[in-house]
């Protein structure tokens, strides 16, 4: 009876899967008419005869179409977005470096799309103040270089899901709206913007917004010595009344001046006469990193004569860092404290401060929100175990602070940030994209971290749990650094399950628990990303009954050859190397079985990455990319003329 009732559930599945893959198949043929296709046999395959997800820019996920990238087409005409409205998986859509134009698509009707890409286009309209209204799920945006005209959109800003934003080389006007959160990445340069910058992106890199005359405020060195909008100048025939209102201002600027004066004085006295009553010397007023980092002012020692007494042991714990490296010059928290910070990004724990030292030394003090698992004694212990590692793939805990409500974790500046800015933000940073031979090394760098992360700490279940390419920094050489290891046995049970890694492997996910092998399936999705190009968060939320992720939708294109649109076509060039690619990306499957029992273990999986790495030197001596050398150049490798180019 049960093999009935799955063999019809089956049937069941089957008949929906091919109805839905025929009203696909007419959705995307009556999108494909509203298009002027300049490129000979473009769209070619685009006919009922090939199975929809075989056709050129169709992405999908077990069947379903999730994505279109149909880019270098030179397509104009008027993007029919009705027609795409029948496409319910579509998440992703990529127009870029095509000649499209006229009015602007009603992308707000495919309310579920989560990245959308036009840049290099011809678009020269104003985009309406509602364009965007009712994309929750809208994460990346890019509009750059076209001749976007009028305000940037309020529903933009007021987005709630966005991390990406690329609206440089336009013709915007206008105030840069107020977001409701910052992007973490976010380009308004080469417009026409004007007036103050939003004190939101008040830490952006300043370069982000060159090229507006307008604007003023931080991060620009520009103030706002005037209001944006200035009142036209009178007619002739206003001059009396203009004359007796410039009358009426100065008298009130020269009451309000004298008020100020006298509440200036009193001020003064009142200063003046608490101060001989002080038993304290004052400190100077808090740094930068103190308001940041949210150091309370009794935590530094400012506090009252008679509350110094009671708080005294108190103040022995809150205000000492805890050193766990014996190499790095000592300093303590006040150092800190008064050094100025600027904020490298927001985590899902906290924040992430660059200081810069008195003594020269650049350091990075990241916060810690929900790191309440652990008793005092017991927190200091594992922060111990954490700071005896060293491993030319991990990044040292240099330091750490105290605080029953929050921590800091003091390490090293690495200068050139992390993998997932080199993956998915190198074009807005001006940077090259990795090459493979580079991308390669990181990856095996990473696979050796995390072994020796496996071999020092036996008693965790998963030594890292938490990795990812954001969590992977690249120093000089490119070598990669593993950071935030080690982390689950500090972190508030309901926050890890919510927030890390680990949580979100299918072993959790179907049978709540974290295994030995959970870390390897993170090193699978890192694998995947770095060849793919595809960001994992990009993918339908995964959920018990669904394997819907990155992984899924790897093995579900995968053909058992070279299939050049799996893979991430900023690669570049490759000297012959599409067995080498294939065979990683293999072993990135492996790591990914849903099955714990097939997983490759973290030992086999850096064996075959090494095997891999061997049978290379012995077919090129010169295997390492000179990518670090020539990064300034703009191009990772120079390469013969038999090199294969993925793009």
């Amino acid at each position: 009876m049960e093999s009935t009732s799955l063999v019809f559930l089956s049937i069941v599945y089957l008949v929906l899967v091919v109805v839905h893959g025929v009203s696909e198949t007419e959705s995307l043929l009556k999108f494909k008419n509203s298009l002027v296709i300049g490129r000979a046999n473009g769209l070619k395959s685009w006919d009922r005869r090939n199975p929809t997800c075989k056709w050129t820019g169709v992405l999908c996920d077990r069947g379903f179409v999730w994505g279109l990238q149909l880019e270098n087409f030179e397509l104009s005409g008027t993007l029919d977005i009705e027609a795409l409205t029948g496409l319910k998986s579509l998440r992703s859509l990529s127009f870029m470096n095509n000649k499209l134009g006229g009015p602007f698509p009603e992308f707000k009707k495919l309310v579920a799309l989560k990245s959308l890409y036009l840049s290099n286009n011809q678009f020269d309209v104003k985009i309406p103040k509602d364009a965007f209204d009712g994309m929750g799920w809208l994460k990346k945006l890019h509009l750059e270089h076209n001749k976007f005209r009028g305000e940037i959109p309020a529903s933009l800003a007021n987005s709630p899901k966005l991390l990406e934003l690329r609206l440089d080389g336009n013709r915007f006007t206008g105030q840069i709206p107020e977001f409701t959160h910052k992007p973490h990445m976010l380009n308004l340069s080469n417009n026409a913007l004007a007036g103050p910058i939003p004190k939101i992106l008040s830490t952006m890199d300043p370069k982000f917004f060159e090229g507006n005359n307008g604007l003023c405020e931080k991060p620009l060195d520009t103030n706002c010595s005037s209001p944006y909008s200035l009142s036209p100048e009178p007619k002739d025939n206003s001059k009396k009344k203009s004359s007796m209102f410039l009358y009426i201002v100065a008298a009130v600027v020269a009451a309000l001046a004298v008020i100020l004066i006298i509440i200036g004085v009193i001020i003064c006295l009142n200063r003046r006469r608490k101060k001989k009553q002080s038993l304290l010397t004052a400190e100077p007023g808090p740094s930068s990193l103190q308001l940041r980092a949210g150091i309370q002012e009794s935590e530094k020692g400012q506090s009252s004569y008679h509350s110094q007494n009671r708080a005294a042991k108190r103040m022995i714990h809150t205000t000492k860092l805890s050193f766990l490296r014996d190499d790095k010059g000592k300093f303590e928290l006040q150092d800190l404290l008064k050094a100025s910070a600027e904020i490298l990004g927001s985590g899902c724990f906290g924040a992430s401060y660059k200081t810069l030292l008195s003594n020269g030394s650049l350091m990075v003090v990241k916060r810690f929100k929900h790191m309440n698992n652990a008793g005092t004694e017991e927190f200091q212990e594992h922060m111990k175990r954490l700071g005896r590692l060293n491993h030319e793939n991990l990044l040292p805990i240099v330091a750490y602070y105290y605080k029953k409500e929050e921590k800091l974790f003091v390490s090293d500046f690495v200068g050139k940030g992390s993998l997932a800015a080199h993956l998915h933000g190198h074009k807005s940073l001006g940077q090259p994209s990795l090459d493979w031979p580079t991308r390669l090394n990181i990856v095996k760098g990473v696979g050796q971290g995390l072994l020796y992360l496996h071999k020092n700490l036996p008693s965790l279940m998963a030594p890292h749990g938490h990795l990812k390419s954001s969590n992977v920094l690249l120093n000089e050489n490119f070598e990669p650094l593993l950071m935030d290891y080690g982390l689950i046995p500090m972190i508030n049970e309901e926050s890890a399950q919510e927030l890390m890694v680990a949580y979100k492997s299918p072993e959790y996910l179907k049978q709540s628990r974290v295994t030995k092998k959970t870390d390897v399936w993170g090193l699978g999705v890192l694998i995947l990303e770095i060849l793919t190009g595809k960001i994992p968060e990009s993918f339908p939320q995964i959920s018990k009954d669904s394997e819907e992720d990155l992984a899924s939708w790897v093995k579900s294109s995968f053909r058992g050859e070279w299939t050049p649109e799996l893979f991430d076509q900023d690669m570049g060039k490759t000297n012959n190397c599409e067995a080498e690619i294939l065979k990683l990306l293999r072993i990135g499957l492996s790591c990914c079985e849903v099955d714990v029992e097939k997983r490759l273990d973290i030992r086999e999986a850096v064996e075959k990455m090494e095997d891999l790495i061997k049978e290379r030197e012995q077919g090129d001596d010169d295997f390492y990319s000179t990518y670090a050398s020539e990064a300034d150049g703009g191009s990772s490798r120079g390469v013969s003329s038999e090199a294969i180019n993925l793009s």
